[in-house]
């Protein structure tokens, strides 16, 4: 298995030790969430492009309800550490 370093500010490393968390499992953790959730956003991209394609841009009437919609829906988005 490969090796990687990777550098953590001080509070973050103080935090991992005295929690006893594995820093390596936690990273290969966080990095398979990370590499699905961009997977994820580049599918949607590219359905979103195919279906443009297919049906023509959407109307302003259309466009400005998905985005309310959306606002919506991210207001009741649980918050994450991540932002």
């Amino acid at each position: 298995m490969p090796r990687m370093q990777v550098y953590l500010p001080d509070d973050l490393y103080d935090e991992v030790k005295q929690r006893g968390i594995s820093p390596s499992e936690m990273l290969q953790r966080a990095l398979r969430v990370e590499l699905h959730r961009s997977a994820l956003q580049e599918a949607a991209d590219r359905y979103v492009t195919e279906l443009i394609e297919e049906v023509g841009d959407p109307s302003e009437a259309a466009a400005a309800k998905a985005e309310s919609i959306a606002r919506r829906l991210a207001a009741h988005r649980p918050a994450t550490s991540a932002g």
